[in-house]
């Protein structure tokens, strides 16, 4: 592909240099730190009070120190508050240059427009799925220090095939928050986009509707929806294929046909 593999060093260095990619790298990496801290409360609450991890007067809410638990937490923190922050992530990766004013120094190299696109998207997946998989590591790594009991392999590889699955198809969504940061011309419409989402996702999902709404989905593979995540079915995978890969045409065309003079 003529021109991609320079358009892809470029957004890679942009991130490597940019504040935003660690700060949502160490955000993540809270998960399964917060999700040992729990863990290792509900196992000895009187010990953490004696630490002074908590207040002596705390009420802990129902919970058991197990894999089970560990698990549950990760694969929903990583899911759910992944999404915001990976949205995040992509509103500037196609936003930074319009709110930079720097867009037609970058399109006055001779790459076609197309190339650009795909190289901030190549940028994106590698960044959406490369953080939840280490997040997850490191949780598992986390819930071995701490001596959880309930360790169960199966569990464990259950619970990571969850975190792939729910990565995946909310990398698919993506290109809808990289689509309306270029309509938009900044981060502010791809951020109010995001939230948009977010709310009517879970409105979808406490309806029952969510295993049609693509939104809704990978929050149902993380098990936030409850029983309604047993509702998901070929159906629901398809809606989060074609809403992305129309998320990725929209944005293609809209890049290679709308006017770039500001």
């Amino acid at each position: 592909m003529n021109g991609y593999g320079a358009a892809l060093w470029a957004e890679t260095l942009k991130v490597r240099r940019s504040g935003l990619a660690w700060l949502t790298s160490f955000a993540f990496l809270l998960v399964p730190a917060a999700g040992g801290l729990f863990m290792y409360i509900l196992k000895d609450p009187e010990g953490a009070r004696n630490m002074g991890l908590i207040g002596t007067k705390a009420q802990l809410a129902a919970g058991t120190a197990d894999w089970a638990s560990l698990m549950s937490m990760l694969l929903q923190g990583t899911t759910i508050g992944g999404a915001i922050l990976l949205a995040f992530f992509t509103a500037w990766v196609f936003g930074r240059e319009f709110s930079d004013h720097t867009l037609k120094e970058v399109l006055a190299v001779p790459t076609p427009r197309s190339r650009i696109v795909w190289a901030k998207l190549t940028v994106v997946a590698i960044w959406a799925l490369a953080l939840p998989a280490i997040a997850f590591g490191v949780g598992v790594l986390v819930g071995l220090i701490v001596d959880i009991p309930g360790w169960g392999a199966d569990l464990v590889w259950r619970s990571c095939r969850s975190v792939a699955e729910a990565a995946a198809f909310g990398l698919l969504l993506l290109p809808w928050v990289a689509f309306f940061a270029g309509v938009g011309r900044g981060y502010m419409p791809a951020i109010g986009w995001t939230f948009f989402t977010v709310f009517l996702g879970q409105i979808a999902a406490v309806m029952g509707w969510g295993d049609w709404f693509p939104w809704s989905v990978p929050a149902l593979i993380s098990g936030a929806g409850g029983s309604h995540a047993a509702l998901l079915g070929a159906h629901s995978y398809a809606s989060v294929i074609v809403t992305g890969l129309a998320g990725v045409v929209a944005t293609l065309v809209w890049w290679r046909s709308a006017d770039q003079v500001r």
